[in-house]
């Protein structure tokens, strides 16, 4: 198969056809194989840092239609640190939880199926209170787990992104993967496209919140796939990196 082949062969990714062709009666869910947890578990020994519940209509105030409009890729980050409580407020907008329902974890941001297959890891640089080193975000809990530090992770980062310089100069870098069997347990082989979807969502609410905060980032869709799954201790089949954001201090 030659390149253009590839590409038509590619471009059904991006439809729903397949739909038709999925008998969802034997789907996991269907079959009443237990869910997936919510959150991916984690060593009760590991380190957790409390986040910041705020009012965060009065903390970081700012009209819908002026982040939308103010919203642009920013790559140059000052050098400033963020507060616990800004990360904390990205966080939230990102993936917080709004209400449990049983098996389902209703957030800030939409899901198919209310599914949320993403995890949230943090490359965190400069940001008060906190050691360098990578985090994830625990929704149920509003926390932070250190999952480990490692020497040069600025350089690391930085090569993860294919050397670009913003990865690792940025206060922080949110760095978002998948554990895509969340999704598969009910909607089986039409799971990836929506995936990919809830990543999007999470993005555009990451662009937007970063404006109530002095802040800029800029999506990264081309890293090296291999390299950053070892790099956060991912297997690359089960769970493996899908997009990352860079977020740190701008001059508006």
């Amino acid at each position: 198969m030659n390149d253009k082949e590839k590409i038509i062969q590619y471009r059904n990714f991006l439809k729903d056809s397949i739909r038709k062709e999925i008998d969802f009666s034997q789907t996991d869910q269907s079959l009443q194989v237990e869910v997936p947890p919510i959150e991916k578990p984690y060593d009760l020994g590991k380190k957790r840092i409390e986040l910041i519940y705020a009012d965060w209509d009065e903390e970081y105030d700012i009209k819908l239609s002026e982040a939308m409009k103010n919203r642009i890729s920013r790559r140059n980050f000052k050098g400033n640190s963020l507060s616990l409580k800004e990360l904390s407020f990205l966080l939230w907008a990102t993936q917080g939880l709004r209400r449990l329902a049983g098996a389902y974890a209703f957030r800030v941001v939409p899901s198919a199926g209310c599914r949320h297959a993403l995890e949230t890891y943090l490359a965190v640089f400069n940001v008060e209170g906190l050691e360098e080193g990578v985090y994830r975000y625990l929704p149920l809990t509003h926390e932070l787990l250190l999952e480990f530090k490692t020497p040069n992770l600025k350089e690391k980062m930085v090569k993860a992104a294919f050397n670009q310089d913003f990865a690792g100069s940025s206060a922080v870098t949110f760095i978002w993967s998948t554990i895509p069997y969340r999704m598969e347990w009910r909607y089986g082989l039409d799971s990836h496209k929506v995936i990919a979807l809830d990543a999007g969502h999470a993005g555009q609410n990451m662009y937007l919140a970063v404006e109530a905060i002095g802040c800029g980032t800029c999506a990264i869709g081309a890293y090296d796939q291999e390299y950053l799954d070892e790099l956060l201790k991912l297997d690359g089949v089960n769970e493996f990196a899908i997009y990352l954001f860079p977020v740190g201090k701008v001059d508006k």
